[in-house]
């Protein structure tokens, strides 16, 4: 691998006698991950997925992998999983989310530590995912609906225009900026392209503004984990040297620095700021404004849908239909998801949402069918399948575990997959 000079030159320095070995892990493959989505499966349960190995210790339900193209199987598309670099899952356990807490993931896409963070939660309290890049924001919204998360918020705006909307509002923020990238050379040649001392430099500046919005948006008493993929020491214990010399209210408990030579990982940076006890804002409350017809439409789909009605509070943006978790509060910029997306409304007909399908248990729904192995690739791909007498609105199951929505009618399960999902 063609290294840029100046990143060796500097890490031999940084490492002394430590850098022969850090320059021979360069000779190896990158390490590979996935770690078992805790809202739909147990560790012990996914430990069982043949393309599951050694368990990675610094991760509840982080596994390491050698598998490839695991993004066309069955338990992919169930979002029983998330495919994330080892030495990257360590962040999010240090921020010790919490079921009801307020929680902010300012730098989100594409979305591996916001649903670590959401598993954590069990679903209770408010999470919001923010990127700034409105691309970027798109994947992570789609990762949110794969693995049904239903109290998260996905949101684009610039962190410095949430913290004037949001000020002293999280209890919690995980702060995963973009960095240099030098954790991404052995599985990204574009990451050594783009390396270069002006762009350490830019990211060093770009992080300390991000910081400063982070320490506004967290309440008196909250923790910030500020982590990066990178091994640069000005973009790491530099930057948090920096950031407590500005922020006495701040004291940092822990931080690691997990380097490809140490760790069976890529590498990653992470630290834990405290900050002192203080205020703890309200915020203005999300609107939530639902048409009478739209309600009643969704109130007699979800009578022949669920066996219980489901908790929240119901929300329209134009034609679709949201159920909003308690307390979420208005967020500034494009918001691109808002909790669970129940469906559409539309010429006074609710359609159910692939989203609902993905957030729901079987034992959630009145009616749903259950797929053998090659049932599911045939649905995966988009084709109907019988199904007998069944009728109505029902969830396709795979192994137990939802993997989309169907409408039975004349002896077939029509197929609801979403089009731009479908395997080919």
């Amino acid at each position: 691998m063609n290294l840029p000079q100046e990143f060796l030159t500097r890490m031999q320095k940084r490492l002394g006698t430590a850098y022969p070995a850090f320059l021979r892990c360069y000779e190896q493959p990158p390490v590979k991950g996935v770690r078992a989505n805790l809202l739909k499966v147990t560790a012990e349960e996914f430990a069982l997925a043949p393309f599951a190995g050694e368990r990675v210790p610094w991760a509840e339900g982080g596994f390491y992998t050698q598998a490839e193209g695991l993004g066309h199987t069955p338990a992919h598309h169930a979002g029983l999983f998330y495919a994330q670099e080892p030495s990257a899952m360590c962040a999010a356990p240090l921020l010790d989310a919490k079921p009801g807490e307020r929680v902010l993931d300012l730098c989100a896409a594409p979305g591996g530590k916001t649903t670590q963070l959401a598993a954590a939660m069990r679903g209770e309290g408010v999470l919001v995912a923010n990127e700034y890049v409105f691309s970027r924001a798109r994947i992570l919204s789609q990762n949110v609906e794969r693995l049904g998360i239903g109290n998260c918020a996905v949101v684009s705006t610039d962190p410095a225009a949430l913290a004037r909307a949001l000020p002293c509002y999280f209890d919690k923020v995980l702060v995963d900026a973009p960095c240099s990238g030098e954790g991404m050379f052995r599985k990204d040649e574009g990451a050594v392209r783009e390396w270069s001392v002006q762009n350490v430099e830019r990211c060093i500046l770009r992080q300390r503004d991000i910081l400063e919005s982070a320490a506004q948006l967290l309440a008196g008493g909250g923790a910030l984990v500020y982590s990066t993929c990178t091994f640069e020491a000005g973009e790491n214990e530099g930057q948090v040297a920096d950031f407590l010399t500005r922020h006495p209210e701040f004291v940092c408990t822990e931080q690691h620095l997990l380097l490809p030579h140490e760790v069976r990982g890529e590498g990653h940076f992470a630290a834990v700021l405290q900050k002192k006890e203080g205020e703890r804002r309200e915020a203005r409350p999300f609107p939530a404004a639902c048409g009478a017809e739209a309600k009643r439409a969704f109130g007699a789909f979800a009578a022949d849908f669920f066996t219980a009605p489901p908790a929240g509070i119901l929300c329209s943006a134009g034609e679709r239909l949201y159920l909003l978790p308690e307390g979420l509060p208005a967020p500034s910029g494009s918001v691109l998801r808002a909790g669970l997306e129940l469906g559409t409304f539309e010429g006074g007909r609710f359609t159910p949402s692939h989203a609902l399908a993905m957030a729901v248990r079987a034992g959630d729904v009145l009616r749903h069918f259950a797929f053998s192995d090659e049932e599911c690739a045939r649905w995966l791909r988009g084709e109907t399948l019988p199904c007998g007498d069944l009728r109505g609105w029902g969830v396709a199951l795979w192994r137990g575990h939802p993997v989309g929505l169907f409408k039975a009618a004349g002896g077939v399960l029509k197929n609801h997959y979403p089009k731009g999902l479908r395997e080919h």
